[in-house]
């Protein structure tokens, strides 16, 4: 399906006064030029400017969709300029959703030199409560009205991190113990023998979601969303990262610069239509990327396109 830009814009708005927000995993991508995004809005002696596009794309962004999710705050802890400046460019009503940063869901440092001498290394703040409240939550806090869900992602994890499943459950319920409560938070697992009682169980407690998501070594997010006890709070979040059995790199091979779709993917867009349809007492989340099928504009609007 061909997006359609008022069109979307119009069913994004519908979904959202039922609490049901739906967007993409970030937002600066060129390949999107003509779709979402006017060329002359960003130009300068002719040419797009990437400066002047990664500067203010939001802006417009937010004038079809109304939540976002924040991947680079897995990277880095959200400094408070950074918050403001992306709070300034959206209206009231949108969501601005992130990843929390990987200093907090990290067991041991993956050997990357990204991690300089950490690498390889055991990582002392995994699942740091303190540190999460005062790093991550509190350049946050400004913008409450702006702020949606919060989403932990934990990479695999290898005998070396836990020995047993049921130990990252229990590590899981001590850390959202000490976390305030007043925060939409969602946790989001790469391990599906975890799919289990005990796991949806513990964040239900909490008050927490579990994050229906696709990706490479997952049941589909169908799956997961038809498992017992797998709505663990009164609101929901989901992410549709990558079609079961494609790996990462092979997406980003064949999808950039991510202008199209390139391999439609029924099940996932069944998936995220169901979502579409589910009724939730707070704002609940539905966030598409590039790498599922191509282009996350027209998987969604293929999606929820009247």
């Amino acid at each position: 399906m061909i997006f359609e830009r008022d069109q979307i814009a119009e069913r994004v708005s519908d979904l959202a006064a039922r609490n049901i927000y739906i967007g993409t995993s970030s937002w600066k991508y060129e390949g999107w030029m003509g779709q979402l995004y006017s060329p002359d809005r960003y130009s300068y002696r002719g040419k797009v400017a990437k400066s002047r596009f990664e500067a203010g794309c939001l802006e417009e962004y937010a004038e079809v969709f109304k939540t976002v999710c924040v991947d680079a705050g897995f990277y880095r802890f959200p400094e408070e300029r950074y918050v403001e400046k992306l709070s300034n460019q959206v209206p009231y009503g949108f969501k601005l959703s992130f990843k929390v940063t990987d200093e907090i869901t990290i067991k041991h440092f993956p050997k990357h030199a990204r991690h300089g001498e950490r690498a390889g290394k055991p990582n002392t703040n995994f699942l740091n409560a303190e540190l999460f409240t005062k790093a991550f939550l509190s350049p946050l806090t400004p913008h409450r009205e702006k702020i949606g869900v919060l989403m932990f992602e934990f990479g695999h994890l290898y005998k070396r991190d836990f020995e047993q499943g049921r130990d990252f459950i229990a590590a899981l319920d001590s850390f959202f113990a000490e976390l305030p409560t007043d925060w939409q938070y969602g946790v989001e697992i790469r391990n599906k023998e975890f799919l289990r009682a005990e796991y949806f169980e513990v964040l239900h407690r909490h008050g927490v979601t579990h994050v229906f998501n696709s990706w490479a070594a997952m049941p589909p997010a169908e799956e997961q969303m038809a498992m017992e006890g797998s709505f663990t709070a009164d609101f929901f979040a989901s992410r549709f990262l990558l079609k079961p059995g494609r790996k990462y790199d092979e997406a980003v091979q064949s999808f950039s610069p991510y202008e199209s779709v390139q391999d439609p993917y029924p099940e996932g867009r069944q998936a995220i239509k169901e979502l579409a349809s589910t009724k939730t007492q707070r704002p609940s989340f539905i966030f598409v990327n590039n790498r599922l099928e191509g282009n996350a504009l027209g998987t969604i609007a293929a999606s929820i396109g009247k």
